[in-house]
């Protein structure tokens, strides 16, 4: 056991960094072009943030969140998700000033106790945008936008969004009627979870994929929007159509949290395993007042780093892993591996990626250690080349080798 992660994690080790690393700037990059600025939140929040905020009757807040009892007899919780954090920053940190605020948030550490998986994990890491103070349906189109960005610039192109609106408080709590008188004379051959979804949460159960076909002429949120929804969800159809977005609408989409109001999305991965979902999101216009702040409109989006990867991975889009030197310096004899040092230090303060042996190997080790780094050039100090003032420069590749005065190698591998 000590030995082994806790189910449900994993290590992120060193042949994955420059991956996270892409997806990190990446995201840094298409964000920041938008004017969203970044967050970084808590890892763990008040219980009660999550109850009310995400709701106290989902699956996160009933099933998988890792709650417990700090020192001071505080309930304390691992956060499931990023939103509701940064509901209560944008609150405490008073970034209301200026309306709209954008803000995004990367590699967020997450947690939900549920079934590992493919693409499910435990602990997990998310991206995420959240934009407060915008009602029209053009930072609908907007969020959405960024979301096709950031994947198709972490080489995911396969891809299919769908939309959905699932209204307001108003014309929801006149549909939920309609959908209980539906499902209440079939309830007892739906599954356990639909069952217990029937009273808290029935919306949920259009979402469920065992019950999917039974539930195929179920009554549909869109067909009982009131005008203002209606009106709000045709006008993110026109935004989409204008910035050339193709979509398909999913009546079925309802996402899994108790904040979200009238757009909801998903964006869908072809893989050759199938589709996966690599982004959901909508938005959330009565979470801020919920937690305690004025009424204030809200939208954003969650994507998995893990996701993203193994993602990645079934569509051979993972990004090459860059080679970890510039330079390897060989020495041989005492004298050559102290000038072997300072040659190394002056390479790192050019900008450059240098190494040199540490575990006192013969020059031929040296070379075949240089090698399986991947250094395309390796740099030899000998006693001879000492008396002389000069390095021999060998290329790789081309197993070609030349000499350089000394004092001229760094400026040259510089250039």
């Amino acid at each position: 056991m000590l030995t082994q992660a806790p189910k449900g994690t994993v290590d992120m080790l060193p042949r994955d960094a420059h991956r996270w690393q892409s997806i990190y700037d990446n995201m840094r990059a298409v964000c920041e072009r938008a004017g969203y600025r970044e967050i970084r939140t808590p890892v763990f929040e008040h219980t009660e943030l999550f109850q009310r905020g995400v709701g106290d009757a989902t699956d996160v807040v009933q099933k998988e969140m890792y709650t417990f009892e700090d020192k001071g007899h505080r309930s304390i919780t691992l956060k499931p998700e990023g939103t509701a954090g940064a509901v209560r920053a944008y609150l405490e940190g008073h970034l209301g000033d200026s309306l709209p605020c954008k803000l995004y948030y990367a590699q967020c550490p997450c947690f939900r106790y549920e079934k590992p998986q493919a693409g499910r994990l435990r602990q997990f890491h998310q991206n995420g945008v959240e934009v407060f103070g915008a009602k029209d349906a053009s930072v609908d189109a907007e969020v959405i936008q960024l979301a096709m960005k950031l994947l198709q610039a972490n080489g995911l192109t396969q891809l299919r969004l769908t939309i959905n609106s699932i209204g307001c408080p108003d014309c929801r709590a006149k549909y939920l009627e309609k959908l209980r008188a539906y499902l209440e004379p079939k309830l007892s051959g739906l599954c356990k979870t639909c069952q217990e979804r029937f009273e808290r949460n029935p919306l949920r159960i259009l979402d469920c994929k065992e019950d999917a076909a039974k539930l195929a002429d179920a009554p549909a949120m869109l067909d009982n929007l009131c005008p203002d929804c209606a009106e709000h969800f045709e006008k993110l159809k026109s935004y989409l159509a204008a910035l050339g977005i193709s979509y398909e609408i999913d009546a079925r989409i309802v996402r899994g949290l108790d904040y979200y109001t009238r757009t909801v999305f998903e964006v869908i991965l072809d893989s050759p395993q199938g589709p996966l979902t690599v982004c959901g999101g909508g938005r959330y216009d009565g979470l801020v007042e919920e937690l305690g702040g004025p009424a204030t409109p809200g939208i954003g989006f969650g994507m998995g780093i893990e996701r993203m990867i193994l993602a990645q991975d079934l569509t051979g889009a993972a990004p090459a892993e860059p080679a970890l030197y510039d330079a390897f310096v060989v020495t041989m004899g005492d004298s050559a591996r102290l000038e072997g040092m300072k040659l190394v230090s002056e390479l790192r303060d050019a900008g450059l990626r240098a190494d040199l042996d540490h575990a006192a190997r013969s020059m031929k080790a040296q070379f075949k250690y240089a090698n399986k780094l991947g250094a395309p050039k390796v740099i030899v100090i000998a006693g001879d080349e000492l008396e002389k003032g000069i390095v021999k420069l060998r290329d790789m590749a081309a197993s070609a080798e030349t000499e350089v005065p000394r004092d001229q190698i760094v400026s040259l591998l510089a250039k």
